[in-house]
């Protein structure tokens, strides 16, 4: 294992999610499709929606609050905060307001967006600031929300999507170094299966000059194509990412991926030859949570005991942009 100076080590999490539970019978009812259906391509039994009184910022909060409790930290111990998420309460940021709900008034805040992989790029950035001596204690939030852009007469993207927060707290080790390897890719030729996108509409200032205002529109996916982006580059990504850890596949005690579809996780096991006991899921009770899904089944793993100190880690997200990247870590 490659030592260096300052190394990381992840200390906490935390995870939170909505009361409302929607489930498959209660989507049969809203669009035309079967619960055989949703479950046999997805593998999604039921999945957490926000109400209109419920905001990212309070479910982020509460999984924040859980992880810095597990680290040992105060909140006042918080260097730096790093949200990621696509839907913010806020288009110009949410992590300041969690900044100052949790009372961590030493930490800097600031969103970062990039979609479902968006936990994974904010707990590489967060590294970076510990290697380089900058910051010692550092909170990574993945929070969605995307109840809020679901077209719910769409049974093509409503039977996916659910609600959540995850967290974990990340510390400067000069013992030994928990972020083994990483590996993190874009590929925004293929940006149209994918979107959120906003929508102008032109007003007119004066009798010469308009602005574009609008809207953001529905989520659209075109699900085949990233389905076959998933198969191919995830494992491709987690490989190289081994391959920086100079560790092979067989040392890995668990597989985390973004919780998106049982179809993927099923495939890219396969093609990493990881046996089923290893992988790590909760995509039945939760859904796709974009941002949140992997600090959330990471979380939940943790508190049932399956992750031990030590544990190494395979960590892979993919998703809209299109991103994808994979972290290797040890867990403690």
């Amino acid at each position: 294992m490659k030592e260096i100076g300052v190394g990381i080590a992840i200390t906490g999490s935390g995870s939170a999610t909505p009361a409302n539970v929607l489930d498959n019978q209660a989507l049969c009812q809203m669009v035309e499709t079967s619960e055989e259906w949703i479950e046999s391509r997805t593998g999604i039994q039921t999945r957490r929606v926000a109400s209109g009184e419920e905001s990212l910022t309070e479910l982020a909060t509460q999984a924040a609050f859980k992880a810095v409790a597990m680290s040992g930290l105060q909140p006042t111990d918080l260097d730096l905060i790093v949200l990621a998420t696509s839907t913010a309460d806020d288009l110009f940021g949410s992590a300041s307001k969690i900044q100052a709900n949790l009372g961590a008034t030493r930490a800097v805040a600031f969103d970062l967006t990039a979609a479902c992989s968006g936990f994974l790029f904010g707990f590489v950035t967060a590294a970076q600031f510990i290697r380089t001596g900058v910051y010692k204690n550092v909170l990574v939030i993945g929070a969605d929300l995307l109840s809020r852009w679901v077209d719910w007469g769409d049974r093509r993207t409503c039977i996916l999507f659910g609600d959540g927060a995850g967290a974990v707290v990340m510390q400067a080790n000069t013992t030994r170094d928990r972020l083994l390897g990483f590996e993190l890719c874009s590929d925004g030729s293929q940006n149209d299966c994918l979107t959120l996108a906003f929508q102008p509409q032109e007003k007119a200032l004066t009798p010469n000059l308009s602005v574009g205002q609008g809207t953001y529109q529905f989520i659209q996916m075109n699900g085949k194509e990233v389905y076959r982006f998933a198969v191919k580059r995830v494992p491709e990504v987690i490989e190289k990412a081994l391959y920086r850890a100079d560790i092979e596949v067989d040392r890995v005690d668990w597989l985390l991926l973004h919780q998106a579809n049982q179809r993927i996780l099923d495939a890219v096991a396969v093609r990493l030859k990881i046996p089923t006991h290893k992988v790590l899921g909760n995509l039945a009770n939760y859904g796709n949570t974009s941002a949140a899904s992997i600090p959330i089944a990471l979380d939940e793993a943790v508190r049932e005991g399956k992750i031990k100190p030590g544990d190494v880690i395979a960590a892979a997200g993919f998703g809209a942009g299109l991103t994808w990247g994979s972290a290797i870590f040890e867990w403690g």
